[in-house]
């Protein structure tokens, strides 16, 4: 079986999961025998580009020439049974699907963000959870907002294309979409059943877990819609040392915030911008991993490597994050909803949890509010030990490599070459 795998790095400035997902998937396809063909391109080699290269840089979201060119080549010197996509943008362009299909290669897309609709690929924005753009034939308010980029200019280039290539990404022949919450993603997008297959993310097995240490481990983008300023607000709202150290890895706008919040408190630790080996030593230094996430996150890679380790999680109720935990919504005050987009819980038992936290086969889930969340930090730290065991069997259950990659592999073997289209 030989499969392109296309994607445009995120730059590596700004570390990112989906890179990060990308060459995993990669190593583990190749460890299982398929030859990959890896169609990359990198966001970091736009400032070394040539001056005519750059001209092109405004239109390549929508049509990339120079990379249709090479792929076409490509196609056409291999003849792949598949092309896997996953990150068009911006050296890419959605095109390569229609250049794929142009030599009846088939393609299969994972859907890592919302941007078949939202052009930040986030819906989120000033703080909040935001679908404006939903249903729109263009996103005019993602042109006044100046969701891409901050740049009014980029903005409306991005929703254009995204309007451009509604048919594009209603054409793709296989949408692997990471939680049920994305595939109803897909299906409002308007993209049928039956081209969509629930697959998630994995990462390699580290094997197995060390003791739990103590605290939380916190590991994202410093970002408004990670949420480490509402960990820092639940936090506060404890005595200092009362839960341990908060030890705080990521780099991004808000690392100002955070720096403060360590030199205010000891039990707060700034960590910096970690390699994989200090990843690896944070996690098992701590006995909680925290994804606070204010966004539909689609399916956090840091809950992974902490299951994978033997670390329970609390997150926040949003995205996938109920799905990696086999969570149940939150125990909601007599009158009020559950947390949107909580999950029903898979498995569940053990002892009653306090109003507003839902427990599950690896974690505890709770609204994405800082009284939710500072009232769970104890339940969390005080029942680490007892979910530690279920959260590395869930790991090793759902998430572990030669789970996901059998499931991959299914899925290419299920398609197949299609006449040339024009």
């Amino acid at each position: 079986m030989r499969i392109v795998v296309a994607h445009n790095r995120y730059r590596e400035a700004q570390p990112s999961g989906e890179n990060t997902i990308v060459d995993s998937e990669i190593a583990q396809l190749t460890a299982a025998g398929v030859e990959v063909l890896p169609f990359i391109r990198s966001s970091d080699e736009i400032p070394s580009m040539s001056k005519a290269a750059k001209a092109l840089l405004p239109i390549s979201p929508i049509w990339a020439p120079r990379a249709q060119h090479d792929l076409s080549r490509l196609l056409t010197e291999h003849r792949p049974d598949v092309l896997h996509l996953h990150n068009p943008y911006p050296l890419l362009s959605p095109w390569v699907v229609r250049t794929a299909h142009r030599h009846g290669v088939p393609v299969v897309q994972t859907v890592h963000n919302y941007r078949q609709v939202c052009s930040s690929g986030i819906y989120f924005r000033d703080g909040v959870i935001c679908q404006d753009c939903k249903g729109r034939a263009l996103g005019v308010p993602a042109i006044r907002h100046r969701c891409y980029r901050d740049s009014a200019a980029q903005s409306a280039l991005m929703a254009t294309t995204l309007a451009v290539h509604r048919g594009t990404w209603r054409s793709v022949d296989r949408y692997v979409a990471l939680t049920s919450a994305i595939a109803d993603h897909l299906r409002d997008y308007g993209i049928p059943d039956e081209r969509i297959v629930v697959k998630p993310n994995s990462v390699p097995d580290p094997g197995q877990p060390t003791p739990l240490g103590d605290g939380f481990l916190y590991m994202a983008r410093l970002s408004p819609e990670k949420g480490v300023d509402l960990l820092l607000d639940a936090w506060r709202r404890h005595p200092v040392g009362a839960l341990g150290t908060l030890r705080i890895a990521g780099d991004g706008e808000l690392r100002p915030l955070v720096e403060s919040a360590a030199a205010e408190r000891p039990d707060v630790v700034y960590l910096g911008q970690l390699d994989r080996a200090g990843v690896r030593a944070a996690v098992e230094a701590s006995a909680v991993v925290i994804a606070a996430s204010m966004w539909h996150d689609v399916l956090p890679t840091v809950i992974i490597e902490a299951l994978a380790s033997g670390r329970p999680v609390l997150g926040t109720a949003l995205g996938g994050i109920p799905y990696l935990l086999g969570a149940d919504a939150p125990h909601e005050p007599a009158g009020t909803g559950p947390a949107e987009n909580a999950s029903a819980v898979a498995g569940g038992g053990g002892p009653a949890m306090p109003a507003g936290i839902g427990l599950g086969d690896a974690g505890w889930v709770v609204a994405p509010e800082p009284a939710a969340l500072a009232a769970a930090l104890p339940v969390a730290r005080a029942g680490a030990s007892g979910l530690a065991t279920a959260a590395r069997a869930r790991y090793e259950r759902t998430f572990h490599p030669d789970v996901v990659t059998k499931q991959l592999i299914d899925i290419y073997a299920g398609m197949t070459r299609t006449p040339t289209r024009t």
